[in-house]
């Protein structure tokens, strides 16, 4: 079940999930409008599942950026989530798509117990400008059913991402 917006207000103010930073005002009927951070990693070489990916970093200035289609651009949210109780469902919104944008299209699922700024993989069908810290989609949070399993407590590979995370795919593949 997706939480409202006046329930994550609610939970907010509990502390059952954090957003850092937060803005009440981003607050939706059922999600919170997350944005971008202010770096980007970008990848315009082949990638090979078996190996570490290489990426340039770089600061998105802000008269923006413009990210070309046929590259693999690695993002972060700006704001930092975390939830023990709720689950979390990342992915951008409308106003992001009709730029033909996609971000995080693969990934969006935020265990219980994740806390985290998102890695964000992006992909553009033209030529488009993006700028630091623009709304750039949506999280909801979601009721878990049974047992909760916080994935801090579990030791997958991503549980201490602060900030750009590479595939780390190659790590199951030796």
């Amino acid at each position: 079940m997706i939480l409202t917006g006046p329930e994550i207000r609610k939970a907010v103010s509990s502390g059952d999930i954090s957003i850092e930073p937060y803005d009440a005002g981003r607050v939706s009927p059922n999600a919170y409008d997350w944005r971008l951070g202010d770096t980007i990693r970008v990848c315009d070489s082949d990638l090979d599942a078996a190996r570490p990916s290489t990426f340039v970093e770089q600061v998105i200035p802000p008269e923006g950026m413009e990210l070309l289609p046929g590259n693999l651009y690695l993002g972060v949210t700006h704001e930092r989530t975390h939830s023990e109780l709720y689950a979390q469902f990342i992915n951008g919104d409308h106003s992001l798509g009709a730029l033909g944008v996609w971000v995080h299209v693969s990934a969006p699922l935020g265990h219980t117990g994740h806390g985290i700024r998102w890695t964000l993989e992006i992909r553009v069908a033209r030529r488009t400008r993006i700028y630091p810290r623009m709304t750039f989609g949506k999280i909801i949070f979601l009721r878990t059913s049974g047992a909760i399993v916080s994935y801090q407590d579990i030791g997958q590979k991503y549980i201490a991402s602060t900030g750009i995370d590479v595939s780390r795919l190659y790590e199951e593949m030796r």
